[in-house]
């Protein structure tokens, strides 16, 4: 029962990740700007989504090791 309130936190964690992404290519697109990924943006996100990733596998593994 202590997992069901992660869980939900991480549901919803998704989804405001989910709609922000959404609002922000809406964003470019309603400017007319095309929506392209070169090195720059690679740069930019490789640095933000790999830490929380390997944060969320540890807490996943933990939490199955430990059981």
């Amino acid at each position: 029962m202590q997992d069901s309130a992660f869980t939900i936190f991480i549901v919803f964690g998704f989804i405001w990740v989910l709609m922000g992404a959404v609002g922000l290519i809406a964003l470019f697109k309603s400017e007319g700007q095309e929506i392209r990924f070169d090195k720059w943006g690679l740069i930019v996100f490789v640095p933000i989504i790999v830490p929380i990733a390997i944060v969320l596998l540890y807490q996943v593994v933990k939490t199955f090791i430990l059981q």
